[in-house]
């Protein structure tokens, strides 16, 4: 019932409206480009360090279905779901506190028609963009270099789109909680650790039993888990309660971030 009541309020103009002023603002501004095309190297040159250099030293990995693959095999989808992540979150996080705190952008767009959740949608819904930029690029070295084959690299496509919106909507919502640039140092030790024990680099299973828990109910985990499935061709059940946990987590954050927006800039 309130998703019907949320969705009747929501006007795809208006959304349409948000993502065109992100994108004028993205013609106008050249350094924009350096900054987007410079987030696709990080997620890669840890493939080709770690994934390639290392795993020459590694060997290789056994997957659950009992296949055994190279290590860079093994870490390629996870860097894929990182890039994902990295790309919404360096949308929704830092880009979405200066337009909300010192530019004052959000507070000019309410002034007009649109409503918190549209402003959210549409800050979500550019945020996909550049998410999908980062890994479709990314799915093509993955698939010029052989880490997966071209039919599955595509299954995997929509899979990280829904780790993009997911971590989009979480970095919505925290977002709207920070006080000021300082915080956003605690916001970068929590991306980096998940980026280091989320499944990543070495399988869960290895983790002492504790820290494994902890890890198993991180957002990064799942997200590796659904795109090295799909990446490498293990459909399984598990895949759609990976899939669940990511879509409630999209929902959640972008229903706290559409209430806090109005909260914070409304009241």
């Amino acid at each position: 019932m309130v998703t019907l009541m949320v969705a009747r309020q929501v006007s795809v103009g208006r959304v349409g409206a948000v993502v065109g002023r992100n994108l004028g603002a993205l013609r106008s501004g050249a350094s924009y480009w350096l900054v987007l095309v410079s987030g696709f190297f990080e997620p890669l040159l840890y493939l080709l360090s770690i994934g390639v250099g290392v795993g020459a030293l590694v060997g290789r990995i056994p997957l659950g279905d009992g296949r055994v693959v190279s290590y860079a095999v093994f870490v390629a989808p996870a860097m894929l779901a990182a890039s994902a992540m990295n790309g919404a979150l360096a949308e929704t996080t830092f880009n979405f506190f200066f337009k909300m705190k010192y530019a004052k952008t959000f507070e000019a767009i309410l002034a007009t028609p649109v409503r918190p959740i549209e402003v959210a949608l549409g800050e979500l819904t550019w945020a996909m963009v550049r998410s999908s930029f980062y890994t479709a690029a990314f799915l093509l070295v993955m698939a010029v270099m052989g880490l997966a084959e071209p039919w599955w690299a595509l299954a995997a496509f929509p899979a990280t789109m829904l780790v993009g919106v997911a971590f989009g909507a979480a970095g919505m919502a925290v977002s709207t909680f920070l006080r000021g640039w300082q915080d956003f140092d605690l916001m970068t030790a929590a991306q980096f650790s998940l980026f280091l024990f989320s499944g990543t680099f070495a399988p869960v299973g290895g983790y002492p039993p504790v820290l494994a828990v902890v890890v198993q109910v991180t957002p990064l985990y799942h997200a590796v888990e659904l795109v090295r499935g799909l990446a490498l061709g293990r459909v399984e059940w598990a895949l759609a309660g990976h899939a669940l946990y990511l879509a409630a987590l999209a929902a959640l954050g972008l229903w706290v971030a559409s209430r806090r927006i109005q909260r914070v800039l409304c009241s």
